[in-house]
């Protein structure tokens, strides 16, 4: 599908929004087996948010646990020993304060949770409450009729929004929860798996999307494959550390051009005693962040592999820069040596240079990958420039992910969906 303008955008979800603007209610719901919404890129900050009532964006935060937003004037509380103030609670980040739950004069114990925005590291509590949404039902290849849900929403200030794409107005966690994240309580709620789909786009001109519950998940063109009849699937780990909502992926090794990258020891990519370490996927960071001392070899790897390339002078966060009118063009991206994520069972999760090298000025494409330093505490963290037009299901209960690394292979991408089209 050729990109889409930015006009095209706005009626897309306009679209989208006139077509679950009246949603049923609860007694008139039918089984819904899957939802859809769609994803945009915020070109001021290159982070991603999702739309809830069709309009509202919320910032998507993979590894958060819970939902956050400025409440409205009147709103429900939650009872503090209801097993969702309970769950988000156990997700307290370490550097947040403890949270005493509030009693009413009418002897009422309200819920009261911490969480922090991902995006400044700003730590905040609020009340915990429950807000009604809709959301267009899917068949997979259309929006169909909207329907009614709740999710779980912590009451945020004003100031906690900063720092995030000035269309969003709070923080929608995907992390894995059984009752308090987004795509965790639209499953219990509406009698579903607890799974996901996210397909960021590559594009600020056209959304890309998100499904929430079964396949089949579509993409045009429209004699397209089932999209989750071509993933791999992997088992996913998750950290030692148990307020940390975060899905991790269980990597063995590096390689450029199918050439192993050489590390001294056999657990750089693995937990310690600490909880410190691991591969975690974000998208609440533009880029990929990796510890130095992966950073210092992998990067020394992918100069050797691209030394007849003509280099250019480096532009801030990137240390690696190229003269782009000396690289070619391919369906995958500039041809540039492949990366290879190697995973403990044997698959790869393949970056091609579409999600390695961003065009950042005239004739120049940098590696779009950044050193933390020394003490960044997790090995790798996978940033949503390298996921993008990627598809990735997450079966959260049974912690794994069905991946395709790239979507341009099969000659389509994220902003492939038919958000145009649908009916009741």
């Amino acid at each position: 599908m050729a990109q889409l303008k930015t006009l095209d955008l706005i009626a897309i979800l306009l679209s989208i929004s006139l077509l679950t603007s009246i949603p049923l209610t609860q007694g008139q719901q039918p089984k819904v087996n899957a939802l859809v919404a769609p994803i945009t890129k915020d070109s001021s900050t290159s982070l991603y948010t999702v739309a809830l009532n069709s309009t509202k964006q919320y910032l998507i935060d993979l590894a958060g646990p819970v939902v956050w937003s400025p409440c409205p004037t009147n709103y429900g509380l939650v009872q503090c020993t209801a097993p969702i103030c309970n769950e988000a609670n156990s997700f307290r980040y370490p550097d947040c304060k403890p949270i005493i739950n509030g009693l009413q004069p009418t002897g009422f114990c309200k819920c009261v949770s911490s969480t922090k925005n991902p995006v400044t590291g700003e730590c905040f509590s609020g009340n915990e409450t429950l807000i009604g949404t809709y959301l267009a039902s899917t068949d997979g290849k259309n929006p169909r009729a909207s329907v009614n849900a709740d999710y779980v929403n912590i009451c945020a200030p004003d100031s906690a929004l900063s720092g995030l794409p000035p269309s969003a107005v709070g923080g929608a966690g995907f992390g894995r929860t059984s009752l308090v994240s987004l795509p965790a309580r639209l499953a219990w709620d509406l009698s579903f798996h607890n799974e996901f789909v996210l397909c960021l786009p590559a594009t600020t001109n056209a959304p890309g999307v998100a499904f929430f519950g079964a396949k089949p998940y579509f993409l045009l063109p429209p004699n397209s494959p089932d999209i989750s009849s071509l993933l791999h699937y992997t088992k996913l780990l998750k950290s030692p550390n148990n307020y940390d909502a975060a899905y991790y992926l269980n990597v063995n090794g590096l390689a450029i051009n199918l050439q192993a990258v050489s590390f001294p020891g056999k657990n750089e990519f693995n937990f310690d005693s600490y909880g410190n370490g691991g591969v975690k996927l974000s998208t609440t960071i533009p880029y990929t962040v990796m510890r130095s001392d992966i950073y210092k070899r992998f990067l020394h790897k992918y100069k050797e592999a691209t030394k007849r390339i003509p280099k250019m002078p480096a532009v801030a966060p990137f240390e690696l820069c190229y003269n782009s009118s000396a690289l070619s063009p391919t369906r995958l991206g500039y041809g540039v040596p492949s990366i290879d994520i190697m995973l403990n069972d044997g698959k790869n999760w393949t970056i091609f240079g579409a999600n390695s090298i961003k065009d950042v000025e005239t004739n120049t494409a940098c590696f779009a990958f950044v050193d933390g330093g020394k003490n960044e505490a997790t090995a790798i963290t996978l940033g949503g420039f390298q996921m993008e037009n990627s598809f990735m299901h997450f079966d959260v209960p049974n912690s794994v992910l069905g991946f395709l690394p790239t979507l341009l292979g099969i000659r389509t991408t994220c902003s492939n969906f038919n958000f145009t089209s649908g009916g009741n």
